[in-house]
């Protein structure tokens, strides 16, 4: 029986991006049609199935499909047919499965488009995913007087 990963996406005017969240995944395949379907299947860490189609929203080009896959999980570049921001992911209006998530960390809203730097790997960054910058563990912590000092006084 083929299982679903968990599935989180997010758009750009040009394409959409998949996240699906599945560690240590082997024999990946991903198909990409022209009009708009989606195809995933891997397998697990335990050898178990995982399957997925989506039909999505608009055109696709096949040709800018990207895949990189991780440790941790599999991120899917798709290039959309026609630049514009897709109102869902899906062609169907029902409520998604509940294995497909918008992935708030990487969304963008169209007014805040030109405005930022994508963090999402692009297709030409042959940089690791996930790979430490070397920053110190505690930058950004805030600081905090010593208690012991605080409780003489």
């Amino acid at each position: 029986m083929s299982r679903h990963p968990e599935v989180l996406w997010a758009q750009r005017s040009d394409k959409v991006y998949l996240t699906v969240a599945l560690p240590d995944a082997k024999d990946i395949n991903v198909k990409c049609d022209a009009e708009g379907l989606f195809s995933f299947s891997a397998t697990g860490l335990q050898g178990h199935p995982f399957h997925f189609t989506l039909d999505l929203y608009g055109q696709i080009q096949p040709q800018g499909c990207k895949t990189k896959a991780g440790s941790r999980n599999i991120l899917c570049s798709i290039q959309k047919q026609h630049k514009g921001w897709w109102k869902r992911l899906l062609k169907t209006q029902e409520k998604p499965a509940p294995y497909i998530k918008v992935d708030w960390n990487n969304w963008c809203d169209e007014d805040d488009e030109q405005d930022s730097t994508s963090d999402l790997a692009s297709d030409d960054d042959d940089a690791a995913i996930g790979e430490d910058d070397e920053s110190s563990e505690d930058e950004g912590m805030l600081y905090l007087p010593d208690l012991e000092k605080a409780r003489k006084k």
